[in-house]
């Protein structure tokens, strides 16, 4: 190996951006983890406000990449990976600036859980840090969001589900098989196409139900309709709804996706038309997606 990592390392990546000090909190979560991280590689994409000095005093092996380009999350998390490949690491684990593990014991947890059941990939809960008795993201099983982690069921794995990339943690050698984000979708739905992507792997993958990660939620931009039924994504900042509308169309037109195109019709159309009678909010739902499928990833 060429950084001399022992057989088992596990390489922690953050992607960061103007968040000192929530980065800050993340990097002492890591530092106080039961199971040693070999090594920290944090992938900064705010050169006008850089992190070097948080990074430095966490009193971690790191290595800082600041970037002048924005990456966005999913070009930064693709350096961050394979920085760690080339590194030698066995484990990826993504960690995040504005999340962290909820104990000191999640990797020890979500480690142990991969080598019984042989996972390719492990996740954990993520749960709301203002509330995490709740979910950060709404769960979706079948046709239904869940909130409450107890509706999930007393198992000890949530089969072919992960929420990536909060605390998410990969073999190396299931990025081998799955490769690394996709920079053209920089934000939003980068996590969505890795998920996609396992699943189509045929590798076993999933969420260790006995340990979670804590992040601000995101529940709000989910609007139920059709009485609780279903939901319909809307996040209030224009530039996250043109990133996610536009990278959604893209993984509708994806293999293993198709499926759901005719459920964002129904959603969407009743969300924009009934739900909020704003068929400018529709046409720009259209525009967007539209652009996706023919994969024309201007940048916002």
């Amino acid at each position: 190996m060429s950084a001399g990592l022992p057989p088992g390392s596990v390489v922690a990546v953050i992607v960061t951006m103007h968040r000192r000090e929530l980065l800050t909190q993340s990097l002492r979560a890591l530092a106080t983890q039961t199971h040693p991280i070999a090594h920290v590689v944090v992938v900064d994409n705010g050169p006008a406000e850089p992190a070097r000095d948080v990074v430095e005093a966490a009193g971690l092996p790191t290595t800082y990449l600041l970037s002048h380009h924005n990456l966005g999350g999913a070009g930064g998390f693709a350096l961050g990976m394979l920085y760690a490949l080339a590194m030698g690491a066995d484990w990826i684990w993504c960690a995040d600036d504005d999340g962290r593990p909820s104990d000191e014991a999640v990797l020890d947890t979500l480690l142990n859980c991969a080598e019984r059941h042989e996972l390719a990939e492990v996740s954990p809960l993520v749960s709301d840090v203002a509330d995490p008795s709740r979910l950060a993201f709404p769960l979706r099983r079948g046709l239904r969001w869940r909130r409450d982690p107890a509706q999930l069921g007393d198992t000890e794995v949530l089969w072919n589900y992960a929420s990536l990339f909060n605390g998410a943690l990969f073999r190396a050698s299931t990025l081998d098989r799955v490769g690394v984000p996709d920079l053209r979708l920089f934000s939003r739905g980068d996590e969505t196409e890795i998920h996609r992507r396992l699943r189509r792997s045929g590798l076993r993958f999933g969420t260790c139900l006995r340990t979670a990660y804590i992040h601000p939620s995101g529940t709000e931009e989910f609007k139920p309709i059709l009485g609780g039924r279903l939901s319909a994504q809307y996040p209030d900042d224009p530039g996250k709804r043109y990133y996610t509308y536009r990278n959604r169309g893209y993984l509708m037109a994806q293999p293993g996706m198709r499926w759901l195109l005719p459920l964002e019709w129904v959603r969407f159309g009743w969300f924009f038309l009934v739900g909020r009678r704003d068929p400018r909010g529709l046409r720009e739902w259209l525009a967007l997606t539209r652009d996706g499928r023919r994969e024309r990833f201007t940048p916002r």
